[in-house]
């Protein structure tokens, strides 16, 4: 199995003084991609109120601008601890022992906007990107990543993926047809049935079921034993629209 994350516009600072090794990070045939975003970040923080206004940020987040600026030279640690907010929070990958943490390295990859898909164990630097931002000199990053990123993903797949992105990052790396996986979305029980979890809820459930998973490691390899196995555990995942699965909070 598979597990694709998505990345946090909050991010831990510091790390190791290694810097960013763009050849070591997963799926390396994505390396001219990442060169070319990298680039893009950097020359865009050269004139801090041109980078202000296109990542959109406000005076106490133009910090983030210096940042980008020392993308090749900044400290770095894992993707999987260099992100915070409800998701990562909830997994807590820090104090998951040593062997849950090997799991995630094999088993999690994080679609992020400058560096598309990373281990979760790679190691980055912290950046300011978005999804969604278009970068002056470059093309949209849908166009950049999508095709390259869904074609690694396909050569990755080991049988089954588990997409727990949000849908601007799914788009940003689709994984490709006729890979066998699932989208799964949160939802909560209603009179009128199940309906989308609220962005909270979301993200916690999203983080603590992959902590659940690196704890336990269980052998999946289709949403069917995906869903036994969560029955087993005491979660409540069952099938939803046509290749997704909801997990029910």
């Amino acid at each position: 199995m598979l597990i694709l994350l998505p990345p946090s516009e909050t991010k831990r600072a510091g790390g190791r003084r290694r810097p960013l090794d763009l050849g070591a990070l997963a799926l390396p045939e994505l390396a001219p991609q990442r060169e070319l975003i990298v680039d893009a970040l950097v020359a865009l923080s050269a004139d801090e109120d041109v980078a202000a206004r296109v990542l959109k940020l406000s005076a106490r987040q133009r910090g983030e601008i210096a940042d980008n600026a020392v993308l090749r030279t900044a400290p770095t640690m894992p993707a999987v601890d260099r992100y915070t907010g409800v998701l990562y929070d909830a997994l807590d990958a820090a104090t998951l022992d040593a062997t849950a943490r090997r799991w995630l390295g094999a088993h999690v990859l994080i679609q992020s906007a400058p560096f598309g898909p990373v281990g979760s164990l790679d190691a980055i630097p912290a950046y300011r990107l978005a999804a969604g931002t278009p970068l002056p000199g470059v093309p949209p990053l849908r166009r950049v990543w999508a095709d390259a990123a869904g074609a690694a993903l396909g050569e990755r797949a080991p049988g089954f993926i588990l997409d727990l992105r949000s849908e601007a990052y799914a788009a940003l790396g689709p994984v490709p047809p006729g890979i066998r996986g699932a989208y799964l979305r949160v939802v909560t029980e209603s009179e009128q049935g199940p309906m989308r979890a609220l962005n909270h809820f979301n993200k916690h459930a999203k983080g603590a079921l992959v902590r659940r998973l690196a704890e336990e490691r269980p052998r999946i390899g289709t949403a069917a034993a995906l869903v036994a196995w969560a029955r087993g555990a005491g979660l409540d995942v069952r099938a939803g629209a046509p290749g997704e699965l909801d997990l029910v909070v």
